[in-house]
């Protein structure tokens, strides 16, 4: 089947970012703040992503434990939507509103053209050049032309879609992170909840045939200062997040599963027994699907080795968490293994992230940045999180605003990135 349109070309911008979550926002203030002109789409009625459409509960951590390592636009947004919580907690429970609030706040005071509800559909190249993408909105389809694109899809759609190379899952077998559908409750009664694990009496409701699935694996509520707490429980497994027909019935079956865990923790813990679902996330919380190929695949090894680059456009620390992919027990004591002991930091260790890791090797005039950057699979169950997607955001929309005098990625000297990024107060001790 064969379909021929003509399209307006609605925007012609220096900068184009595909996707407004952590890493999207992050790329267009970075580039309007250098005064370039960007135009952002996104997918939902919200900039933020999984923080606020997918309701994730709490900002992973922005330091090291010594250092503030998501410093600058990241840093901004997290002392304004969590005033009165140290810089130094760990996990910092997250105001959807309040974060939509700010985002809305932060792109706009720096010129951001930003328009929601807007999908990218197709992007049309000529070589390794990106001529143009296709939007389709409520207004129908049209075209926008930029001089640097950046793909904060967090799916690698833009880079997919233009016929890029990327990869999914282990050796690109296809298998990837379950899903989470996230959710906010009320009364809860954080006086009588118990300081034990959300898993605690798992094994027992597993027994009494509470679960249908035996996931093992429950990060839990998050307390919040208006009483609307964040919940994070429950895995989607099996579900593909790069098929509609599977994020439909992963939705489905989401919000069928809070029954379940509503039951869970009403009936085994105390400080439950009045809880109210008050509502599930718009979108689901994928963890994993598309790594685009960059020109360096940042790799586990780089986090053993605490490595420094060259062109090293920031740091992060925060754990290789891949979730469990099935029920099976095994699985959860390697998750347990990794995640606490064996792919962790120490207070005051990091990795570097190089320029190179959101540089799309397809392409002469693309970059990327948030969770489908260039990175293996351990790598991206570290850097995956809104810190560091604000890190390599940030450090993308800097170098997209100087890409764009040449439209070449490949033509930015990390002398003048490394400036620019210093002047939006990103972390580089290392330059």
């Amino acid at each position: 089947m064969i379909y021929t349109k003509k399209l307006n070309e609605k925007y012609n911008v220096d900068v184009f970012v595909a996707g407004g979550g952590a890493a999207g926002v992050a790329a267009a203030v970075a580039a309007a703040r250098q005064g370039k002109s960007v135009f952002l789409a996104e997918a939902t009625g919200a900039l933020g992503g999984l923080g606020t459409s997918g309701m994730v509960p709490a900002f992973a951590p922005f330091d090291d434990g010594v250092n503030i390592l998501a410093s600058g636009i990241g840093l901004e947004v997290r002392k304004n939507v969590s005033k009165n919580i140290p810089l130094n907690t760990y996990w910092t429970s997250i105001d959807t509103e309040e974060l939509k609030r700010e985002y809305d706040r932060i792109a706009t005071e720096a010129g951001v053209d930003f328009s929601f509800f807007t999908t990218v559909c197709d992007v049309v190249t000529n070589g390794d050049h990106v001529e143009y993408v296709v939007c389709t909105a409520k207004s129908g389809m049209f075209a926008v032309k930029a001089k640097i694109y950046i793909d904060c899809t967090g799916d690698g759609d833009l880079c997919a879609m233009g016929g890029g190379d990327f990869e999914i899952g282990e050796n690109n077998d296809g298998e990837v992170m379950p899903a989470t559908l996230c959710s906010q409750w009320t009364n809860i009664d954080w006086d009588r909840v118990p300081k034990i694990s959300p898993n605690a009496h798992i094994e027992k409701a597993f027994a009494d045939g509470v679960l249908t699935y035996e996931d093992r694996h429950l990060p839990g509520f998050f307390k919040r200062a208006s009483g609307v707490d964040g919940g994070n429980i429950g895995h989607l497994f099996g579900f593909d997040p790069i098929d509609e027909r599977s994020l439909t019935q992963g939705m489905i079956w989401g919000r069928k599963s809070m029954l379940e865990y509503e039951r869970y923790f009403k009936e085994y813990f105390t400080g439950y027994e009045n809880m109210v679902l008050a509502t599930t996330a718009a979108i689901p919380g994928v963890r994993e699907s598309r790594r685009v190929t960059c020109d360096y695949t940042l790799c586990v090894d780089d986090f053993i080795s605490r490595a420094v680059f060259e062109d090293e456009i920031g740091r992060y620390c925060y754990p290789v968490d891949i979730h469990v992919k099935n029920t099976d027990k095994k699985e959860y004591e390697r998750f347990q293994q990794e995640y606490q002991k064996d792919l962790k930091y120490k207070k005051g260790e990091s990795y570097g992230i190089p320029y190179r890791s959101l540089v799309v090797k397809s392409f002469s005039n693309m970059l990327v940045a948030g969770r489908c950057m260039g990175v293996d699979r351990k790598m991206q169950a570290s850097i995956r999180v809104m810190p560091g997607c604000f890190i390599a955001g940030q450090a993308a929309g800097a170098a997209a605003a100087l890409a764009s005098a040449s439209g070449e990625t490949r033509s930015v000297k990390f002398g003048d990135l490394a400036r620019e990024l210093k002047k939006l107060g990103a972390y580089l001790p290392n330059c």
